[in-house]
């Protein structure tokens, strides 16, 4: 596991933010085996012919998207690799990461949250290569999640990883737990936001965030 990877997690394991899970001794190829069979048996329940040539690969897809794929942020030697470099040249307005596409899995259904994040933080002793934050907000979206503590996730791992408490994050998303089933409502997005130091505690820094 990477050193980064390492000290975020600790991070939130101490803030109790950390996704639930327990420890699986399975290697990915053996989730990947296990996951085929399981999904084989959910599609016999259901009353689908695996024999038929659309359907007969459907499990080892699923069980390949799982593992490699949609829930690939569960295991920590996923984390991305962040390059985080001294502030040499002395940044010190906000610098913002607007529209990040994200796409995760509500951990109650097990069916899509699609939306967008937008991250911020005011640099004090390091700064981060802006495509390394898109590539955190995809490791912490590929989980069960929900959007309340992915929000809190991505505080926490950039609050750690940048050694500043003054970072900010919001997504707005939709949930087709709330779309495709339950109400059925199709038009309804969820907002969420984390907000440490000077972007919780300066109205101005506050208002310059949530309002771009």
């Amino acid at each position: 596991m990477l050193e980064e990877a390492k000290k975020v997690r600790e991070a939130l394991l101490r803030r109790g933010l950390e996704t639930p899970m327990g420890d699986s001794p399975l290697s990915s190829a053996e989730k990947q085996e296990k996951l085929q069979a399981l999904f084989s048996e959910v599609a016999t329940t259901l009353g689908l012919d695996l024999t038929d040539d659309s359907l007969c690969e459907t499990p080892r897809r699923i069980a390949k998207m799982y593992v490699q794929e949609i829930f690939s942020g569960l295991d920590y030697e996923n984390f991305p690799k962040l390059t985080v470099i001294d502030n040499k040249m002395g940044t010190d307005e906000m610098v913002m990461v607007s529209d990040i596409g994200l796409t995760s899995t509500c951990e109650h259904h097990f069916v899509t949250i699609d939306g967008f994040a937008r991250v911020a933080y005011l640099p004090a002793g390091k700064i981060v290569g802006l495509s390394k934050i898109n590539r955190l907000v995809r490791f912490f979206a590929q989980r069960p999640q929900v959007q309340e503590r992915l929000t809190q996730q991505l505080l926490v791992a950039l609050q750690t990883l940048l050694e500043t408490d003054n970072v900010a994050v919001t997504i707005d998303a939709t949930h087709f737990c709330v779309k495709a089933r339950g109400v059925m409502d199709a038009s309804s997005s969820t907002r969420t936001t984390a907000l440490g130091g000077s972007f919780k505690s300066n109205a101005t820094t506050r208002a310059e965030f949530l309002a771009s």
